[in-house]
């Protein structure tokens, strides 16, 4: 389970508080458990400071306690504020990744031949890139006549492997198994199993997809049913 750290302090020190967590990064790589931290100022309040630190689990950030770096670091803290830092420990029981939930729903949806998601998930105004392609898709309209062409000529299914979201990006690692029932680039039905794998990077706007990266093995897709060969 996830696990939380939430250290307040009052302080006018900020940057300084900056400086002394670039130092501990720098001094615990490779023994550090900490997978994320973030310091923030309270907008009304300027001296109210917090910082949020993310660990595997409880026991993984005991861990990280115990570095003699650690130690120090939160005695030099303790200096730069008026006051004691006050900590407060939360096990994550929620943790909504709300862009790349959507991700997963489109390419499930997607690969059952529900197309009605792109309606919910992709912005009217979508463009798609896509390696295999000369021409990107412009608008939601594109796409779903795109992919109702891969439909008809495969029995797909992705299974997502795995996804890392920054910003407004998910970036999702993907695997593809398909069996060739109809036209493809011109090529009747072989009813040979092709499997293949790929990532997608998708740009949110407002909750929906408006932009997405293709980056596909589509040779070996092509090599697998015969149009190409080594």
């Amino acid at each position: 389970m996830t696990f939380v750290q939430l250290i307040e302090c009052r302080t006018d020190k900020v940057d300084d508080l900056n400086r002394l967590m670039d130092s501990w990064i720098e001094q615990t790589r490779g023994r550090r458990t900490a997978t994320h931290s973030m310091v923030g100022a309270d907008r009304s309040d300027a001296r109210h400071v917090v910082e949020i630190v993310e660990f595997p689990s409880y026991e993984e950030a005991m861990r990280n306690s115990k570095l003699p770096e650690t130690d120090r670091i939160f005695h030099e803290m303790v200096a730069l504020c008026d006051e004691p830092p006050t900590f407060t420990d939360l096990d994550i029981v929620r943790d909504d990744q709300l862009n790349k939930a959507a991700v997963r729903q489109l390419m499930q949806r997607m690969s059952a031949g529900d197309l009605s998601v792109f309606d919910e998930l992709l912005t009217e105004d979508y463009h798609d890139h896509d390696i295999a392609d000369e021409t990107d898709a412009m608008g939601r309209e594109a796409i779903r006549e795109k992919c109702a062409g891969y439909l008809e000529a495969f029995d797909m299914n992705f299974t997502i492997d795995s996804q890392m979201a920054d910003g407004d990006r998910v970036a999702t690692m993907w695997s593809f198994s398909g069996m060739h029932k109809g036209d493809f680039m011109g090529l009747p039905a072989t009813n040979k199993r092709v499997e293949m794998t790929g990532m997608t990077v998708f740009r949110f706007r407002d909750g929906m997809a408006c932009e997405g990266w293709w980056n596909w093995d589509n040779m070996s897709m092509m090599r697998q049913l015969g149009l190409v060969r080594m």
